[in-house]
């Protein structure tokens, strides 16, 4: 008989990213599902649910409302690093457990998170690295006004920077502001060859619309537009103006359905934890850090690094084309660096100055 754990399940159903969030959602839904049927687990699972609504003050006092009014220590979900950040202290205060299942732009190792999508070793540098050969070296930087962004665009300028290319421009949106003219016509008027997209949800549908409406003009050929962050679940509500961008994930829908990555990784996560739990009642309550170590030493192979809790994940680069990605390529899987430790390339080296007298 199957032993029953609590999981918390905390993702937006409404707001200004619920395409995100509800791909997400149903990844853990669809996970939970399965774990519970399957006669070689002895695990099964309970939700606990809470909606934060798209509003970045409500994770962390409902992540806590999780912690502290059941027995669930390990919670799905979170869309924006701005509300992983805010359930972070919880999440130490209750000893609790946030399986983390979107990109982010690394530079952060918390043993309280399991970080199970890529971080830009494995998303941002991989696209930057088939873009600048394959559409020239003058880029221009559009991101929602945060950490994802932010850390984004300042690797996407280092790595452009070193190609020898060049950033024509670096602007930002708040999120959920859709009016991104003069951001258009900024692009319009400086004709990079490429656009890295990092903005996130309804203001990333509302800029590609305006591009795409931009481009009617005859003298305005559009650029290329590549992400990290645009999935299937988000081709329905972008429509046809994100036709031809190119974006890169560790998983894309073989036969051109609506969950993308967002929902895989969210299954795989829950999954995930169910074999770490397998067999080994009581283990539930453990910090991350000693699950991971007794389940090696049990034999398994946790797909998180045991030193800074990110996944191993393939790097793949896919266009959005007829309204499915189509995969460009594909790199081996690879371990994460959400430090940037180990870069491919070196950064060009800058003036050497002397000293004259």
């Amino acid at each position: 008989m199957k032993r029953v754990v609590d999981i918390g399940v905390l993702l937006s159903r409404s707001g200004m990213y619920t395409a995100l969030a509800c791909a997400s959602r149903a990844g853990v839904l669809r996970g939970v599902e399965e774990v519970n049927v399957d006669p070689n687990l002895d695990v099964a699972f309970r939700v606990i649910e809470r909606d934060p609504e798209g509003r970045a003050d409500r994770y962390a006092p409902l992540c806590r409302e999780i912690l502290k009014g059941s027995n669930a220590r390990h919670i799905f979900g979170c869309t924006t690093s701005a509300s992983r950040k805010e359930v972070i202290p919880e999440l130490e205060r209750f000893d609790g457990v946030l399986w983390y299942a979107v990109p982010y732009e690394g530079f952060e190792a918390s043993e309280r998170v399991a970080y199970m999508h890529s971080c830009p070793n494995q998303h941002l540098l991989p696209l930057l690295d088939w873009a600048l050969p394959n559409l020239g070296n003058r880029s221009y930087l559009v991101g929602s006004n945060y950490i994802w962004g932010w850390e984004l665009a300042q690797i996407a300028r280092e790595r452009v920077s070193a190609a020898g290319g060049q950033v024509l421009g670096d602007r930002y949106l708040a999120i959920g502001d859709t009016e991104p003219d003069h951001i258009i016509q900024d692009i319009q008027a400086l004709k990079p060859d490429f656009i890295l997209n990092s903005l996130v949800g309804e203001s990333s549908y509302a800029f590609m619309a305006k591009l795409a409406q931009a481009a009617q003009n005859l003298s305005f050929s559009r650029p290329t537009v590549i992400s990290c962050n645009f999935t299937e679940c988000e081709i329905e509500a972008a429509g046809e103006a994100a036709e031809g961008l190119v974006s890169a994930g560790p998983w894309f829908e073989p036969e051109g359905a609506r969950g993308g990555s967002f929902y895989e990784m969210a299954r795989q996560s829950v999954h995930e934890l169910a074999r770490l739990l397998h067999g080994r009642p009581g283990a539930e309550g453990l910090p991350l850090s000693d699950l991971l170590r007794s389940a090696t030493e049990a034999g398994k192979s946790p797909r998180l690094d045991p030193t800074h809790l990110h996944a191993r994940q393939p790097a793949i680069i896919a266009r959005l084309e007829g309204g499915r990605f189509r995969e460009i390529k594909r790199l081996v899987t690879m371990r994460a660096d959400p430090y940037l430790t180990s870069r491919s390339r070196p950064t060009q080296a800058g003036a050497i100055l002397k000293v004259v007298s």
